[in-house]
């Protein structure tokens, strides 16, 4: 077999150093919030307000904001989002085991390229915080032009999202746009 040299290096890889400011991001987002007690206004969304500011703060916009009930409202919400070629989608709630938590299955239909390392991750960090965050059952990827990831519905597991999206999400998007590994 003939040795072919490798067409790049590690050298052609760069990685942002660590605290070094996260660069702007220029594109749509959705936060879509699965709760039927919050789409009720029995129980008060306190995960989107964190994950709007982040998104926002990142450059996204506009970063819109929805609130829905467990079960086919999030499939349509998310399917919604997709076909308007929103760029970033972060559903938070419904990835749980109870019998409404249903997130997940609305998700995966849509879903056309898994990236399940995204949603490892996060249980990763958050396990080390609480044993039930490997429960979670989000699930990451490409939708069309859409990242679409489920992060859970506690303030931690939105925080954990954060942790894990926060360093990626640029390189994420310039991929998606076709570009390199520089």
């Amino acid at each position: 077999m003939k040795h072919m040299p490798a067409q790049r290096s590690d050298a052609d890889c760069t990685a942002r150093e660590e605290g070094a400011p996260a660069p702007t991001l220029r594109g749509s987002a959705l936060v879509l919030i699965a709760s039927t007690r919050a789409a009720d206004g029995t129980y008060e969304d306190r995960t989107g307000p964190l994950l709007v500011q982040w998104l926002t703060e990142r450059g996204l916009d506009p970063v819109e904001h929805q609130v829905v009930p467990d079960g086919p409202e999030v499939g349509a919400a998310l399917a919604t989002a997709i076909s308007r070629e929103i760029d970033v989608v972060i559903s938070s709630g419904g990835t749980g085991i109870s019998p409404t938590d249903v997130t997940p299955e609305q998700t995966a239909p849509l879903i056309e390229r898994e990236m399940p390392g995204v949603l490892e991750a996060v249980r990763r960090i958050g396990s080390e915080k609480s044993p039930a965050a490997v429960l979670s059952r989000g699930l990451a990827g490409m939708a069309g032009r859409s990242f679409v990831v489920n992060l859970p519905g506690s303030r931690g597991g939105v925080k954990d999202g954060i942790t894990v999206l926060d360093p990626i999400l640029d390189h994420l998007l310039e991929q998606r746009d076709g570009g390199g590994h520089e």
